[in-house]
C-alpha cells in the first residue's frame, strides 16, 4: 500500500496536538491537484527508467526540490534558479545568500540544495583520498571542478602527499575574493610539515572562468617552490580551475 503524501498524491494527515477544540473536526487529507500529482510521477518514472542523463537541468532540479516542497508545483522555480544562476551546478553550489534572495526559496530548499552538494563532494573526494594521485589524476581533476569551478570567489587549497604520492589530506587554506586570494608560503611549508607530507599540489580556482595564471600566481607559485626546496618537499603541481577547463603549471612549462 502507497505511503499517503508520496506515490498517491495525498498530503499528510492532520495531527492533533492536544491543544485544538474538542468539537473541531480532523481535517480529511487533502489531494494534490492532479496536474502537480501526475507530472511528479511521470518525472520519477522517466527518471527511474533511464537516468538523468537525458533530462535537462531544470527537471533534475525539480526532482531534487520535491521534497523541500511537497505541496506545490515546483516548476516555476527551478526555471527561476536555472535562469538566475545558469546551469544545475551553479544552482547547487550557490551562495546561501543569494539562494535566499530567490523567491520561493525557503530553509528547506537551501538545505536540499546544500546537502546534495556535501554528498557530491563527499562522493568525489572519496574517489581520491588515500590513492596515488598521480596514477589517479582525471579523478582528481574531476573532484577540484565538482568543488571548486562554480565559486564565486576564490579558494585556495593544498593537497597533501606522503612518499608514495598517496593522498593523505586536502586542506582549504584560504579564502579571498572574486579575484584574490592570499597565500603565504610559510604557511604552506609549516603544514606540510606538521602533516609529515612529503609533496604537494596546490589548487585555487579562478571565478572568471578563465585559468590563465596572473603574474601574482606565478610569483606565489615560486615562493611556495623555493620554501619547499629548503625543507626537501617536492611541488608536483599547481593547478587553476576555471569553469569548464584547468589550467596545470606543470604542463603549461610555469614549473
Amino acid at each position: 500500500m502507497a505511503k499517503r503524501g508520496f506515490h498517491d498524491g495525498t498530503l499528510p494527515l492532520f495531527t492533533p496536538t492536544g491543544d485544538e477544540d474538542e468539537a473541531s473536526p480532523t481535517p480529511l487529507p487533502q489531494k494534490l491537484p492532479s496536474y502537480i500529482a501526475d507530472h511528479r510521477k511521470r518525472l520519477r518514472d522517466r527518471f527511474m527508467a533511464g537516468g538523468g542523463a537525458s533530462m535537462p537541468d531544470y527537471e533534475l532540479l525539480e526532482l531534487l526540490l520535491f521534497r523541500a516542497i511537497p505541496r506545490q508545483d515546483v516548476k516555476p522555480l527551478a526555471r527561476a534558479l536555472i535562469d538566475t544562476f545558469g546551469d544545475l551546478n551553479r544552482v547547487i553550489t550557490a551562495p546561501v545568500s543569494r539562494l535566499n534572495a530567490i523567491k520561493g526559496v525557503g530553509e528547506a530548499v537551501v538545505c536540499e540544495l546544500k546537502l546534495f552538494e556535501s554528498v557530491s563532494q563527499r562522493m568525489m573526494r572519496a574517489r581520491v583520498m588515500h590513492k596515488p594521485v598521480l596514477t589517479s589524476w582525471d579523478a582528481l581533476l574531476d573532484y577540484c571542478h565538482t568543488t571548486m569551478a562554480h565559486r564565486e570567489t576564490e579558494q585556495f587549497r593544498i593537497l597533501f602527499l606522503d612518499r608514495k604520492n598517496t593522498l593523505i589530506a586536502d586542506e582549504e587554506q584560504a579564502k579571498g575574493t572574486v579575484d584574490h586570494v592570499p597565500v603565504y608560503p610559510r604557511e604552506v611549508v609549516k603544514r606540510a610539515l606538521e602533516l609529515n607530507a612529503s609533496a604537494l599540489i596546490l589548487v585555487h580556482n579562478h571565478p572568471s572562468g578563465d585559468p590563465t595564471p596572473s603574474q601574482a600566481d606565478i610569483s606565489m607559485t615560486h615562493q611556495i617552490v623555493d620554501a619547499c626546496q629548503v625543507l626537501g618537499i617536492t611541488l608536483h603541481d599547481h593547478l587553476i580551475i576555471g569553469k569548464s577547463r584547468e589550467l596545470s603549471f606543470r604542463s603549461g612549462g610555469y614549473l
